[in-house]
């Protein structure tokens, strides 16, 4: 998709700095992805205690 954004000249090249990533337009994909991982990551964080699970913890904990 093509779009055209105002981005805070400070910001990019901190963000570009930082990630080692060569283009705005890596930085900023990276930075949606990076949104779209932690927002799922908050989703699953709901369903704390709300699952039922049966296993052997202590068969899974034996190094194979």
């Amino acid at each position: 998709m093509r779009t055209n954004v105002v981005v805070d000249d400070k910001l990019m090249a901190s963000a570009l700095k930082v990630s080692g990533l060569k283009t705005k337009k890596d930085a900023i994909e990276e930075g949606l992805r990076l949104l779209v991982q932690v927002k799922r990551q908050k989703k699953i964080k709901g369903f704390r205690g709300k699952l039922k699970w049966s296993g052997n913890l202590d068969a899974m904990r034996i190094d194979k």
